[in-house]
């Protein structure tokens, strides 16, 4: 299973735009929201409807059988309400614990860093959010893949953050396809 993980003020953009192309390439993707209920508010004010709480998932079974992909969008204060969160440490364990694959966009890769996910992996953030990525190899391209991390530098990555994400899950090929059916260059 793939997981979004939303928090009060995230950037609606790289949210959305993964969760799309994930679904149009046919991946079971469950956005969770961080709040009490599954209405979350974006940073510009954009209400989206979650299709669980962190809460529910964690007191569910379903959590527990192997997650595939953990998604961070940026935005704030969203990935900093993500990274205050507990239960953000609980799913990254079991996450790691099923090698799953950790994808955060612009502000977020701070989550990932601060934890030490990025130690000797090269990464990419927010301009300004480098000297969260400890240990990192900071990079200057838009979308960067190491192993099973996977960190993209904006909202204006969105969509090849999307694509990686889903070329990683089911192929280069699948990617391929999905970047042409949305006629994305």
């Amino acid at each position: 299973m793939i997981y979004c993980l939303l928090a009060d003020g995230f950037e609606e953009i790289e949210a959305l735009c993964p969760v799309d192309i994930l679904r149009r390439g046919g991946r079971k993707v469950t956005v969770v929201s961080f709040g009490h209920s599954t209405e979350v508010c974006g940073a510009h004010g954009i209400t989206v409807k979650a299709d669980t709480t962190v809460h529910e998932l964690l007191a569910s079974d379903a959590w527990e059988q192997k997650p595939e992909m953990l998604i961070f969008p940026g935005g704030m204060p969203g990935a900093k309400n993500l990274d205050m969160s507990p239960e953000t440490d609980r799913l990254l364990s079991v996450a790691k614990a099923h090698d799953a694959f950790l994808c955060a966009i612009c502000a977020a890769p701070m989550i990932l860093g601060k934890r030490g996910f990025l130690k000797n992996r090269r990464a990419t953030c927010y301009p300004s959010f480098e000297t969260y990525l400890d240990g990192a190899v900071l990079s200057d391209e838009s979308v960067v893949r190491d192993g099973k991390i996977i960190t993209a530098n904006g909202m204006g990555a969105a969509l090849s953050f999307g694509v990686t994400l889903l070329s990683a899950l089911a192929g280069d090929e699948e990617g391929a396809r999905i970047r042409a059916s949305v006629l994305a260059k």
